[in-house]
C-alpha cells in the first residue's frame, strides 16, 4: 500500500534542502575576525611544545612574531599574550609586572614595530609574576584586594606605554575596572580599551593553562575572588559594575559550560561580549579526537558556533588558526 502524502503546509525541511539554502537562512555566522588567539611566550629563544596542550607552543621572540604574522594572513586580527616568567623574577608583590623592560612590554613593542595592524591584548593579573601563584597579593593566606588593584594599575600603564591596544584584567578584584580606567585616562591613554574578565569562574577547566605558565597557586585556591560555578545572577551584578566603571568589553570564562551565562549577559548589556574557550575545553576535544571518537575539525567549528550562538561577539580560543583555515575552505 502506497503511503499517502501528509497534508503539511509547513515543512521546515524546505529550508535545509541544500547547502545554498542552508547558507541563506543561517542564523549564526563564524568568521576568523571574531577569533582572538591566545599566545604563550617565554624568555627562551626557542619555541617549546606544551605537553599540557597538544598542538600549542610557548614561543620565543622570533617564533611569536612568525605566529602572529601567520595568524594575520589567516584573517585573525587580535592576539592576547600570556608570559611564563622565570622563577627568579617572581616575588610576593609581583613587581616584575611593573618592569617596562619586562617580557610583555618588550614583546608588545616588537609586535607593533613589525605588524602595527595586529590588535594586541594583554593580561592584567599578578599570577604569572607572583611567587604565591595568585592573581593578587597574598598576606597571611588572604588575597588583598585594594593593594592588588594598585599594582594592577601600574601593570596596565606599563603595557599601555608599550603599545597595547586592549588591556584585559583577569584578576577578579573588586573595583579594578574603574581604577584602571582612571589610571589610563590620567596618563593620556584614553584610547586603550578595557576588556574585563567580568564572569571568570573558579573552574576545573584551567589546569592545562596553569601548566603552560607554571602559575598554579602554591597554597589554597582562587575561590575567594573567582566566581562560584553554581552562580549565574552574580554574573549580571559583575557585568553591571564593570559597565558602570568604564569597561569597553565584557568576558565570560570558561565558555562551553557557561553558555547560559553568555546568553544572560548578552541580554543584559549592549557592550561587546567575549567568551574564552579555555585550555580544558580545548584539551577535551583534542583528546577525544585523538582517541578516534570525534571528528576534530567538525567539533572545533561546532563548539565555536555554539559559543557565538549563545551571544558572544568574539571568542578567545587556542583553535584560532585551525578554525580560521577551516572557515577559509567553506
Amino acid at each position: 500500500m502506497e503511503p499517502q502524502p501528509l497534508d503539511l503546509p509547513l515543512r521546515p525541511r524546505r529550508n535545509r534542502k541544500s547547502e545554498g539554502v542552508r547558507a541563506l537562512v543561517r542564523e549564526t555566522r563564524l568568521d576568523a575576525a571574531q577569533l582572538v588567539y591566545p599566545l604563550f611566550l617565554h624568555e627562551d629563544k626557542a619555541d617549546h611544545a606544551l605537553e599540557s596542550l597538544p598542538g600549542v607552543k610557548r614561543y620565543g621572540p622570533a617564533g611569536l612574531l612568525r605566529e602572529i604574522e601567520a595568524g594575520l594572513k589567516l584573517g585573525i586580527r587580535a592576539f592576547v599574550l600570556f608570559p611564563k616568567v622565570p622563577d627568579r623574577a617572581k616575588n610576593p608583590t609581583g613587581e616584575e609586572a611593573l618592569n617596562p623592560e619586562g617580557l610583555i612590554p618588550r614583546t608588545i613593542r616588537a609586535i607593533k614595530k613589525r605588524m602595527p595592524e595586529a590588535v594586541v591584548i594583554t593580561d592584567v593579573a599578578l599570577d604569572p609574576y607572583n611567587s604565591d601563584g595568585h592573581d593578587g597579593i597574598v598576606r597571611r593566606g588572604v588575597i588583598l584586594n585594594d593593594e592588588t588593584v594598585a599594582v594592577l594599575c601600574g601593570q596596565a600603564l606599563v603595557q599601555a606605554e608599550a603599545g597595547a591596544d586592549i588591556v584585559a584584567p583577569s584578576d577578579m578584584m573588586d573595583g579594578r575596572v574603574g581604577a584602571l580606567r582612571e589610571a589610563l585616562d590620567d596618563a593620556g591613554h584614553e584610547s586603550v580599551s578595557i576588556l574585563s574578565y567580568t564572569a571568570k569562574y573558579a573552574s576545573a577547566f584551567y589546569g592545562p593553562f596553569r601548566g603552560a605558565l607554571d602559575s598554579a597557586p602554591k597554597a589554597g585556591d582562587k575561590k575567594t575572588y573567582q566566581m562560584d560555578p553554581a552562580n549565574s545572577r552574580e554574573a549580571l551584578r559583575e557585568a553591571a559594575l564593570d559597565e558602570a566603571e568604564g569597561a569597553d568589553m565584557l568576558m565570560v570564562k570558561p565558555a562551553g559550560a557557561y553558555l547560559d551565562v553568555i546568553r544572560a549577559l548578552r541580554d543584559a548589556t549592549t557592550l561587546p561580549l567575549a567568551a574564552y574557550q579555555v585550555s580544558g575545553e580545548y584539551l577535551m576535544i583534542k583528546a577525544a579526537a585523538a582517541s578516534g571518537w570525534l571528528n576534530e575539525d567538525a567539533a572545533i567549528l561546532e563548539s565555536l558556533t555554539g559559543i557565538r550562538r549563545a551571544g558572544a561577539d568574539m571568542i578567545l580560543t587556542y583553535f584560532a588558526p585551525v578554525a580560521a583555515r577551516l572557515l577559509a575552505r567553506k
